[in-house]
């Protein structure tokens, strides 16, 4: 039978249910009729539950990280509350004076409430159980004591069955039994309630128990991969993620199903955790319990993720400060990811505890299939996994703590849970004796390389601690959270993710979203630079400078360490050093601009290291989270590939511009079909600067959109680009310094997202811009009514319909996730890195109608816009923008350059209506 703690301090200060009662009892004699009386009763109770709050949440204050009272103070309240209620409600509105055997009711809490444990806004969950079926009476006591709970603002979950009913249900639903299985007596009759524990004990849970032991894990399973599969998401779920509170609470129902423990103190008792794994539990169960608490209390409601706002607010409330370069969010965030590993490692202990306990001679609890491997150098087999002789034989050669991982995987096998708890323990034995043992590192380089499965085993390696110790650098980054919101995971998960990445595209599972990495993977020279490359290119994250430099002294270090000859350490440091240049100049840098490939190619310089950072590239991308990586970036890597290979390829004969122009007229020409002379005055149109900046696809469909318009002034298209996962907007019209701004005013009231634009000026004194626009969540936008708004919206821009104007300055901007980050505006602007045009780039918290504030302060500078490249990274968006003044040539006066930067910086600041002057914006063309 589980109660509320007795040891509870201060109950009456919380709530003194007797005074409460009484004083309640006193006002009700002396109200004539019901409905007094039952305003009466939510009244005092409101009354009494706001006190009670205050006073948990007072000591919650007071003792910040202190959970498992808080959470058991909130259970104690509540239960005073629902006792008064029903003693109220009984003796006051629907009284009965001689009862028969079916007029008799109990009322159990269930679930966490059950347990004793309840967050501040949590639901009540409740039953109401009569010994047979409900009667009249019945009926009106549960139905008035729940509108009173739901008058005093509850969430109530609840259940109104008799004892059979309830057996019935227990036995067809396992949500319905697990939560039963906590249930514990409130108020009134308690012999129903004993009844009720006794059949659901017999009818039940007897013999079911290796049943529900398979259904909870199967459970838990499926909710780890609802929310991410992974304990080390940077937006945690405390409560249902993995690594969370409901992890516990199933090893918790686990052993109470098969062993009957009333308390997790009792797990000891019966075998299936020991007293330190015990004050584990204990521990991260009261540090998860505190931090639900404090989220519930700043959000006022029951929320349960663990967002980049809140963890700034209850880490403050928990008392973390800054300390050694580190923010204090991001010290408590690792603290939250070690206990989140605490709570992982005890499930493995437990369950094999479990396994050992309950199985069958030679047979496992928890069965797994196996191959017998024929050698295993003095480890042993335990029911299909690999295990300890005995428990000193880490101790005797601590090298075998990375030669159990390379066994592993060699022959494909599970690690004992109980070994890997020896693991944790003597992984401080791993001293530079072991980490410069030749062995050892061939041993761990045989991991890292595996053409099986590295990511599985480096992570159990990893959870062991092996691996933080084995390598200390990346010891160093395990728990580390980025405190941003482009990444999704901690360093050391991106990267054992982007490991498993790397294998899974070179054993060609993912032909479709990566086509070049897998079919190029097979032509590079050395696999031991990839792997270690992906596996340092992070390593020095968190250490106060450029963690690329930082890196690469790593990597200068520790490959010779790991057997690497002197030519491929220099490779690797050069990987680590320059793992960004080719997502940096792929998204910000405009690939049609000749020398940004050349500029590229000089820092890359050999075919081998191109292949190696675009693969490098692209894993590192991937596994920063789901969603991160699209076709859009695809095709871009590609393009810059494509473009580095055929000027840095051996015995390249670099093909002219006009040669490549000529090549894609002859191209166009044929697409399109039409007679030599309408194509000639067609074509004649165009600079050459448009050639080069479209690829072909794009040539055809703006030839036809020209072709299509005939004489109009003013044309507009808009096609998906699947490809590219967005949609093509083209538009043909006149030409005005202040065209860019207006398009990409009516893109984003429109609902769009421009992700990339190219601006051309046709000789005839026209502009022909080409858009590419997503939803603003990076998903593709191209609906129907999607299509047709953009193009209704652009068209009202360029005629200058003033109402639709003014809207843009009167609509409000949403609050996005990103208002929880400080990003202070740069402007960096290079008149290096085009020939022709001034390269600006800015890079501001992004927000709604960004790229349309500095488009116009961009306008206010007297700038033509030749090209826009537009790249997020989280709560981080890059803006790139080539440039020229209105008579085409580069910006070179320190005075506009110094105005121009301010003006960006006040757009990249400000909001889209305190930058933009309706009139101005309606009039200007």
């Amino acid at each position: 039978m589980n109660k509320v703690p007795d040891s509870l301090h201060g109950r009456r200060s919380i709530i003194d249910r007797r005074q409460v009662a009484d004083a309640l009892n006193d006002q009700l004699a002396g109200l004539p009729d019901t409905t007094a009386r039952r305003e009466a009763i939510v009244a005092a109770l409101r009354a009494a539950l706001a006190v009670g709050r205050e006073e948990v949440s007072r000591r919650l204050a007071a003792n910040p990280t202190r959970g498992r009272d808080a959470v058991t103070s909130q259970a104690f309240l509540m239960d005073q509350i629902i006792r008064i209620l029903f003693d109220a409600t009984i003796a006051w509105l629907y009284p009965i004076s001689n009862p028969t055997a079916s007029e008799r009711l109990t009322l159990i809490a269930v679930g966490g409430y059950g347990r004793g444990e309840m967050a501040p806004y949590s639901d009540v969950d409740i039953g109401f159980i009569t010994p047979y079926k409900p009667t009249e009476w019945t009926e009106q006591v549960i139905e008035s004591m729940l509108y009173a709970l739901w008058d005093l603002g509850l969430k109530v979950g609840h259940s109104s069955r008799s004892i059979d009913e309830t057996m019935r249900m227990a036995r067809a639903d396992l949500t319905i039994r697990t939560a039963l299985l906590e249930a514990r007596f409130i108020w009134g009759d308690r012999t129903v309630y004993e009844e009720c524990v006794r059949r659901f004990d017999k009818d039940v849970m007897q013999g079911t128990a290796r049943t529900f032991v398979a259904e909870k894990l199967a459970e838990r399973d499926a909710r780890h991969k609802q929310m991410g599969d992974s304990r080390y998401v940077v937006e945690p779920n405390v409560k249902e993620g993995k690594g969370g509170l409901r992890d516990l609470h199933t090893l918790f129902w686990i052993g109470k199903y098969v062993h009957r423990v009333r308390s997790v103190a009792e797990l000891v008792d019966v075998g299936l955790l020991t007293r330190a794994e015990l004050s584990q539990f204990q521990r991260a169960e009261n540090f998860l319990w505190a931090v639900r608490c404090h989220m519930h209390e700043l959000s006022k409601r029951a929320e349960d993720r663990l967002t980049f706002d809140l963890q700034l607010e209850v880490a403050r409330r928990m008392g973390f400060t800054e300390k050694r370069g580190r923010s204090s969010v991001e010290r408590f965030m690792h603290l939250y990811f070690l206990m989140a590993k605490t709570v992982g490692d005890l499930t493995g202990v437990f369950l094999a505890h479990l396994d050992d306990a309950m199985a069958k001679k030679g047979r496992r609890y928890i069965p797994a299939m196996f191959t017998r491997p024929k050698k295993l150098d003095g480890f042993v087999l335990d029911r299909g996994r690999i295990s300890i002789p005995d428990d000193s034989f880490f101790r005797e050669k601590p090298a075998r703590m990375i030669e159990i991982f390379a066994l592993a995987d060699k022959h494909d096998l599970q690690i004992h849970p109980n070994t890997m708890r020896a693991l944790n323990r003597d992984a401080v034995l791993i001293d530079r004796a072991v980490r410069e043992d030749p062995q050892a590192n061939a041993l761990f380089m045989s991991v890292l390389t595996s053409p099986r499965d590295p990511e599985k085993v480096l992570r159990w390696m990893n959870e062991a601690g092996t691996f933080g110790r084995f390598v200390p650098d990346f010891g160093r980054v395990v728990a580390q959270m980025q405190f941003d919101m482009y990444h999704h995971y901690t360093v050391d998960e991106h990267t054992i993710r982007a490991i498993g990445l790397l294998a899974k595209i070179e054993k060609g599972e993912f032909k479709d979203d990566h086509p070049l990495a897998t079919a190029i993977i097979a032509k590079i020279l050395s696999r031991r630079v990839l792997y270690v490359s992906v596996l340092l290119h992070d390593i020095a994250k968190g250490r106060g400078g450029d963690h690329s430099l930082l890196g690469a002294q790593v990597a200068e270090k520790l490959c010779p360490r790991l057997g690497m000859s002197a030519a491929e350490t220099e490779t690797v440091a050069w990987l680590v050093k320059y793992h960004l240049l080719m997502s940096a100049t792929a998204f910000k840098r405009d690939l049609a601009d000749y020398k940004t490939i050349l500029d590229f190619a000089e820092v890359v310089q050999s075919p081998e290291r191109l292949r190696l950072l675009v693969l490098l590239t692209i894993v590192d991308i991937r596994a920063v989270g789901p969603g991160v990586w699209n076709s859009w970036k695809r095709q871009l890597l590609t393009e810059l590939y494509d473009a580095a290979e055929e000027v840095i390829r051996p015995g390249h004969k670099q093909r002219g511009r006009q040669e490549r122009i000529a090549a894609k007229r002859e191209a166009l020409s044929q697409r399109l079909g039409i007679d030599a002379k309408a194509f000639e005055k067609l074509v004649k149109r165009f600079p050459d600067s448009y050639w080069i900046a479209e690829p072909d696809h794009i040539l055809e469909k703006n030839a036809r959109h020209l072709l299509a318009a005939g004489r109009s002034d003013l044309s507009i298209d808009a096609q998906p680009d699947p490809e590219r996962g967005a949609t093509l907007v083209t538009v043909y019209a006149a030409d005005h310094p202040g065209l860019f701004y207006r398009l990409a005013g009516a893109i984003h009231l429109a609902g769009g997202n421009i992700i990339d634009a190219r601006i051309h000026t046709l000789r005839d004194g026209t502009a022909l811009d080409n858009f590419l626009v997503q939803d603003p969540f990076g998903g593709r936008f191209d609906g129907p009514e999607q299509i047709a708004r953009i193009k209704t919206y652009i068209e009202d821009a360029l005629l200058n319909r003033q109402t639709l104007m003014a809207k843009l300055d009167q609509r409000p901007l949403p609050r996005t996730r990103a208002e929880a980050f400080e990003v202070v505006p740069q402007v960096l602007i290079d008149n290096k890195a085009s020939n022709r045009f001034t390269v600006v780039e800015i890079a501001a918290r992004d927000r709604p109608a960004l790229l349309l504030s500095l488009a116009f302060a961009l306008f206010q500078s007297k700038t033509m816009v030749h090209s826009a490249h537009v790249a997020t990274f989280g709560e981080r968006a890059v803006d790139t923008f080539y440039l020229t003044d209105l008579l085409g040539g580069k910006l070179e006066s320190k005075t506009r350059l110094a105005t121009l930067e301010r003006r960006l910086i006040e757009a990249a600041t400000n909001t889209a209506g305190e930058m933009l002057d309706v009139n101005a914006f309606a009039m200007s063309s």
